[in-house]
């Protein structure tokens, strides 16, 4: 189940894609249709914070939308905003997660022995399709970064690591954009990594029971149809159970918090000469269960 926030006609709204990929079905008009009221939430943080029952809900308006195909909307006619457009918190960003990637950006010696936090503002979150600003002005080493991100579903704190899938919603795709020079000159990840439109997000979020394990899945990131980064969420040093049990060690977790796993080896900076990111380049992030998230970089 694949949900998404959409711009049809001048309506935002929630919803969730067909099987095929090539329609939308907008709850809360369908529910209209269905019922005579609004039955969701108008954002799909408010949804998501319902628990097990929204996914029985949509179940059943699924159901009865099979019989009225005119609840659908199809892809093409809509605008695919960021499944969460504003976060209500930080983006949290799980650095150096993959031996290779902290290798190419110093040594063997970066490596982490423990989980390793950075943010990223809410205002850096678009869309799929959406353009990256180049910000040309402040930095000249824009890079990517392709990640699976984390959708938590339920309220927690102290959250054990046998338990810590059960507290998730589901997953989306994240390109933790940076600008390396300012990362470096200011001696800290924020403001490298928190220009506005830096954190393209998308184009859906998928529901975990359609994902499988989340520790095994392909990622591919491509540059204008060349592959630069292609590994799989096995080989990240801290799973997603330990990335969620340290996070929620005297920290709440929230319905709606975003979490970035860490990218693979093939960054920008990780070739010599580095290879950053130019005015109108398109970015490609793949990951397997999920689907594909493409922006292009401002011309």
């Amino acid at each position: 189940m694949k949900f998404v926030t959409a711009e049809y006609a001048g309506e935002v709204f929630v919803g969730v894609i067909n099987e095929a990929e090539t329609k939308v079905l907008p709850l809360n008009h369908a529910s209209v249709k269905k019922s005579g009221s609004r039955e969701f939430p108008e954002n799909l943080i408010d949804c998501i914070a319902l628990g097990d029952s929204l996914i029985q809900k949509v179940h059943n308006l699924l159901d009865y939308a099979a019989a009225h195909e005119d609840l659908f909307i199809p892809v093409e006619a809509v605008k695919l905003m960021a499944p969460i457009p504003k976060p209500s918190k930080n983006i949290f960003c799980v650095g150096k997660n993959y031996a290779e990637h902290a290798i190419e950006m110093g040594s063997k010696d970066d490596i982490p022995e423990h989980v390793m936090v950075f943010t990223k503002a809410p205002t850096t979150v678009i869309g799929h399709k959406d353009t990256v600003l180049n910000h040309r002005e402040v930095t000249a080493q824009l890079d990517y970064e392709g990640e699976l991100a984390i959708i938590i579903g339920r309220t927690g704190k102290g959250i054990k690591k046998e338990e810590a899938l059960n507290y998730i919603f589901g997953y989306t795709i994240v390109n933790d954009i940076t600008a390396r020079d300012l990362q470096t000159r200011h001696k800290q990840f924020f403001i490298g990594k928190s220009l506005d439109t830096t954190c393209p997000m998308g184009p859906w979020i998928v529901h975990k029971s359609t994902v499988g394990n989340p520790n095994k899945l392909h990622i591919q990131t491509t540059v204008n149809g060349e592959v630069r980064q292609n590994s799989n969420t096995e080989n990240i040093i801290f799973s997603v159970e330990d990335i969620i049990t340290t996070l929620s060690q005297g920290m709440t977790l929230e319905p709606g918090d975003i979490i970035a796993t860490g990218t693979p080896a093939g960054v920008g900076k990780g070739f010599k000469p580095p290879r950053f990111l130019q005015s109108g380049d398109r970015v490609e992030v793949t990951i397997e269960n999920i689907g594909t998230l493409s922006n292009q970089i401002e011309i």
